[in-house]
């Protein structure tokens, strides 16, 4: 997918309405979409490796439109899923949320059920898209996990990227993979490592105290980078879970088909209990709609952790009225002029090798070397320390 990427009009329409926060938590850095009527408890969006807050914009416009309040986050830079567990707790304190509905996909599919097995009193119902229980398949696939925290951000992203099937696609398909490639090119190096750590760090999800009744599981039938053999068992832990089957929308469904998986989301939280407050959506002050007790971010963005696609958070207007006529998803807008180039490479799954066509970023040639360079020069350090341990322990073994 050659080209410079234009940000869809829906987006741009999106940026103007919805305002981004940034808090900080401990040592943790969260950043978050909010909007809806507070008086409901909120649907929480958590995004797979290559996701960020920003691909669930379409659920945020559509839902809130409706009466519902979604937060969607951007996965913290967590190294292990214990810590993930205290951080989101924290998280959800600071915005003072007690009981939420979760949505996730791929890796917050996965985040979301541990989240559930370890704070049962705060999850009331799950939503898993594409998602897996346990992460054993993904460290087999990626022999060099221990060292992916000294590994250069342009492997990283590499990585990442042959993950997401690259054409031909169905039109609106097409756009979702640019979008998400879009969001991949703002991540930073560690906040890739960290997501691919917690992808490989040996963990399964346990039994679950909240009813299967108040599961949905939504997958699509046509491919994924998930394993179907991932969503078997997913499938098989939550016999009695409701499902909704998308017959096409790739890996990022809630981009390609957003109708279908939003009228699935509003089905899911009626049958869960949640009443949506339409009454409260129109011409609602600053401090009643989409908020949170966190600081907004209404300077421009210096985090060095996300280079957003407006550079910089939006001030949004005085009231979060949300105007339901969007430009059309064909609008301009260069909010991310990264060019995009393709190339063909291997990929490794847990079923085996697949042979694609895969997105990898661009680089500057001297910046690539030097990387390349200074990684595999760590690689053979690396080596020579476990053979060097090894000569020990047979020394003494003699």
């Amino acid at each position: 997918m050659k080209g410079v990427f234009s940000a869809p009009g829906d987006y741009v329409h999106f940026k103007s309405q919805v305002p981004l926060h940034k808090i900080p938590i401990g040592t943790k850095q969260w950043r978050y979409y909010d909007f809806g009527p507070k008086a409901v408890p909120p649907l929480i969006c958590l995004p797979g490796t290559a996701g960020t807050a920003d691909v669930y914009y379409k659920q945020i416009m559509s839902l809130s439109m409706k009466g519902y309040r979604v937060i969607s986050v951007d996965i913290p830079r967590v190294w292990n899923n214990t810590e993930w567990i205290q951080a989101f707790e924290k998280f959800l304190d600071a915005i003072d949320v007690h009981h939420i509905h979760l949505y996730g996909t791929s890796l917050g599919g996965f985040l979301a059920q541990l989240f559930a097995q370890h704070r049962p009193r705060r999850v009331r119902s799950l939503v898993l898209s594409n998602t897996f229980l346990e992460t054993r398949s993904f460290s087999a696939a990626m022999p060099w996990a221990p060292i992916v925290s000294w590994t250069p951000s342009f492997l990283l992203k590499r990585y990442v990227l042959t993950g997401i099937r690259d054409g031909p696609h169905e039109p609106f398909i097409a756009d979702s993979v640019d979008f998400v490639v879009s969001q991949v090119e703002t991540l930073s190096r560690e906040d890739l490592a960290s997501r691919l750590s917690l992808t490989t760090d040996a963990a399964s999800v346990g039994p679950l105290l909240l009813s299967v009744s108040f599961i949905t599981i939504m997958d699509t039938n046509d491919y994924c980078a998930i394993p179907q053999q991932l969503k078997d068992q997913l499938g098989e832990r939550y016999p009695e879970a409701r499902r909704a089957y998308l017959k096409t929308g790739g890996d990022f469904p809630f981009l390609s088909r957003p109708d279908e998986v939003n009228l699935h989301l509003q089905l899911h939280l009626r049958r869960v209990g949640v009443e949506p407050r339409p009454d409260l959506v129109h011409n609602i002050p600053k401090g009643d709609i989409g908020g949170s007790p966190s600081k907004e971010n209404n300077e421009d963005d210096s985090d060095e952790s996300h280079k957003d696609n407006g550079g910089g958070s939006e001030n949004p207007p005085a009231e979060y009225e949300i105007n339901p006529t969007s430009p059309e998803s064909s609008g301009s807008g260069n909010l991310d002029k990264q060019p995009l180039d393709s190339s063909e490479c291997c990929h490794l799954f847990p079923g085996g090798f697949t042979r694609e066509k895969h997105i990898v970023p661009p680089g500057t040639p001297l910046h690539f070397v030097w990387e390349y360079i200074v990684f595999f020069h760590l690689l053979h350090i690396r080596s020579l320390c476990i053979i060097w341990n090894y000569s020990l322990e047979f020394r003494q073994f003699v």
